[in-house]
């Protein structure tokens, strides 16, 4: 038996074959969060008792709160990936993302939810986990391709988690989807646990023994968190709304969720089509221009998204805006693993997390603070001239090096 792993230790020493197992761990850690996510507020009102009136703000606090507590967190996981090893942080994490979806299915009232969304934040990290693992294991001219694929994983997660969330919901109930989100998650775990070695070289010396916060010190590591932050909080900006924004555009009450559902998923679909095309791109060509291009036409799309009063070419424009938001989150990955060594990317990657948990937070509040005032049009405009005012300073600050990454 013990003669098996060895063997099979040797052969995970391919990184196609790594790459190749982490993607379908990433295909089910996005799934697994995804089915439960979008429900929350449903959960609160029909399982958990909280009154229409107030599931608003329980709404609020129980998303807010993890991504508060995973924002502050990230940065010390990641430093103890470097120091201990990547594949235990792996472990760490998915033990207590399993915990607490296990835990989520069996709370009673909106305070014990509170403080499983806690716990789950303590327990984030895995996608920050993968990437550093992925980036401290695959060949340097091959990174940008398998950041892509990572990408792709982790946009099919976010499209078919809804799917197999609301039947389940429909079918069993919807605690069954925390039950089954745990038991995935142990599953991962077990896979990182057997299958995953810990990448050669990663780990640091005492003498490399530096804070997360010494980075920020270095410009282009600072300069690619800050985009990372900014594009989630923009994306953030906008997800919240995207089904009010339908059923206004849709001049029927019928199926008005499937069809929210559906367009909403279209920009994962198109991310996980061409993601891979920025990753070669971005190695080709440069990971500085990927991410200037990727901007700009996302910026320049989502503002046209302001402007149609019809729902088909809102849908059309909302799969489109999709081909070029693939490119962001990659290009800014490779970017950070060619400025990082080995034994520093779970500290990086860690504060990356860090930046996107701010974002996430920062997103919904802005975005519902605006279009409580203003027209929701209007979010699709401030979104897409941030991602411009991106994608204009990348360029100019870095078109020398565009094509020497």
């Amino acid at each position: 038996m013990y003669g098996g792993f060895a063997f099979w230790g040797k052969k995970m020493k391919n990184w196609k074959i790594i790459l190749a197992i982490l993607t379908a761990n990433v295909v089910f850690m996005s799934a697994s969060y995804t089915m439960l996510i979008p429900f929350l507020p449903m959960y609160l009102i029909r399982e958990l008792g909280v009154a229409q009136s107030d599931v608003k703000m329980w709404s609020g606090v129980v998303f807010s709160v993890t991504f508060l507590i995973g924002g502050i967190m990230a940065p010390i996981w990641g430093r103890l990936a470097d120091k201990h090893g990547k594949k235990p942080m792996a472990i760490r994490s998915g033990l207590g993302l399993a915990l607490s979806y296990l835990l989520g299915g069996m709370v009673t009232s909106p305070e014990q939810l509170f403080g499983v969304r806690v716990l789950q934040g303590f327990a984030a990290g895995l996608w920050s986990v993968c990437l550093a693992i992925a980036t401290s294991s695959v060949p340097v001219g091959k990174l940008g391709m398998s950041l892509g694929i990572l990408q792709s994983g982790l946009t099919v997660g976010n499209v078919i988690g809804p799917l197999i969330g609301g039947m389940l919901a429909t079918m069993f109930g919807m605690r069954t989807s925390f039950y089954l989100g745990g038991a995935v998650l142990f599953i991962i775990t077990l896979v990182f646990w057997f299958y995953i070695p810990e990448p050669p070289g990663s780990k640091m010396e005492k003498e490399d023994d530096a804070p997360a916060t010494v980075f920020l010190k270095n410009s282009p590591i600072r300069e690619a968190l800050i985009c990372s932050g900014v594009v989630q909080m923009v994306i953030l900006l906008i997800q919240p709304i995207i089904s009010l924004y339908v059923a206004d555009l849709y001049h029927g009450s019928d199926n008005i969720m499937f069809i929210a559902g559906l367009v909403f998923s279209l920009v994962g679909i198109a991310s996980a089509m061409t993601a891979p095309f920025w990753g070669r791109f971005g190695q080709n060509r440069g990971f500085y221009l990927s991410l200037a291009i990727s901007s700009a036409g996302a910026g320049l799309i989502m503002i046209l998204q302001s402007m149609p009063d019809d729902l088909l070419l809102f849908a059309v424009l909302n799969f489109t805006v999709g081909l070029f938001f693939a490119g962001i989150h990659p290009s800014i990955s490779a970017i950070l693993a060619n400025k990082t060594e080995r034994n520093q990317r779970g500290r990086v990657f860690g504060m990356l997390f860090s930046a996107q948990q701010f974002g996430s937070m920062i997103g919904p509040l802005a975005g519902g603070l605006i279009a409580t005032y203003l027209p929701m049009s209007i979010l699709f405009v401030i979104g897409g001239c941030i991602l411009l005012v991106i994608a204009f300073g990348i360029y100019r600050r870095h078109r020398g090096e565009a094509s020497v990454l």
